[in-house]
């Protein structure tokens, strides 16, 4: 062998060890991808969240300050006292949820299937209250719901007022400052939350699965029951989801177009918060509120079959 040829043995060596990084640094990639998610969540959800339960068990004044003493009676004393707003919220959330998905649903279904060249105008159209303020459109249900307005004086017309103040909805021939005129205002304004995800549910249905149904002799009814609604079942649990957790805590409707009798627990807390200044009140309401929403959502999910939510 010359002298002046180089040894072969680094090259490879170092080349394995090239080889052997490059694994590890591609493994290591989702995780640095996931990080300003984490950090996010940590610093804007983890900590509050931390900071509340602390403030849940905590005693004081405001004058006095606060203390951190463990006292969880406060959990008991604000869901003994408040239950009535808790009750109502669920059933104002649940009322509105349902009505969102018996409107949502046909809609959607047309959008999916019937609205061909249409379908991104309708589309637009049904995410075009985002483009106004959330104040501004329940505000204008008070207008809509005014007493001797075409709404209510068509409501007495055909008589369902009657229905509704006999179940206790409404006020003889007055909506506002009724159960009624909350429950429009939260369908009014969740509904685009139930309506996309059934239509993204809708739309990725295989249309030959109906031609298949129609060659096995299945009648419309059939195929909508056999085939299309099981299929769009992620749709109608994401959809009924997005619509209710945010229902059940909200606020805006009741305060707007509701009365003393109408609170709702979002009320509740946003008065112990801002108004009364009890925040250990305030935030036991809080958890006591995001723990019954979480067991219900799980049990809900579960009795649904389906974890493939859109």
């Amino acid at each position: 062998m010359s002298v002046t040829e180089a040894p072969p043995a680094e090259a490879p060596a170092a080349e394995a060890g090239v080889l052997r990084k490059s694994p590890v640094r591609k493994r290591l990639v989702p995780y640095w991808l996931l990080l300003p998610g984490i950090i996010w969540l940590l610093v804007f959800f983890a900590l509050p969240m931390i900071y509340q339960a602390s403030t849940s068990v905590q005693t004081g004044s405001l004058e006095d300050g606060f203390q951190v003493t463990w006292h969880f009676q406060t959990y008991w004393d604000a869901l003994h006292e408040y239950y009535p707003q808790f009750i109502r919220s669920l059933l104002y959330a649940g009322t509105a949820t349902v009505l969102c998905l018996l409107l949502g649903y046909p809609l959607s279904y047309l959008i999916a299937f019937k609205a061909g060249r249409w379908r991104n105008l309708v589309l637009i159209l049904v995410i075009a209250p985002f483009f106004t303020s959330f104040l501004i459109r329940t505000l204008a249900w008070k207008t809509i719901l005014a007493d001797g307005g075409p709404v209510v004086g068509a409501l007495n017309t055909l008589h369902i007022l009657d229905v509704t103040s006999w179940l206790g909805w409404t006020d003889g021939s007055r909506v506002l400052a009724t159960p009624m005129a909350v429950v429009c205002g939260l369908t009014y304004n969740f509904l685009p939350f139930m309506i996309l995800p059934l239509y993204t549910s809708l739309e990725r249905i295989d249309g030959r699965l109906h031609e298949a149904a129609g060659d096995l002799y299945a009648t419309p009814a059939t195929t909508f029951r056999k085939v299309t609604f099981p299929l769009s079942m992620p749709g109608v649990v994401s959809g009924t989801l997005l619509t209710f957790i945010p229902a059940a805590g909200d606020y805006v409707n009741s305060e707007l177009l509701g009365s003393t009798d109408t609170k709702m627990v979002g009320s509740v807390i946003q008065s112990q918060f801002l108004r009364v200044l009890d925040y250990p009140t305030a935030a036991a309401l809080s958890f006591i509120l995001m723990a019954i929403v979480l067991i219900m959502v799980t049990v809900y999910i579960r009795r649904a079959g389906t974890e493939d939510l859109v």
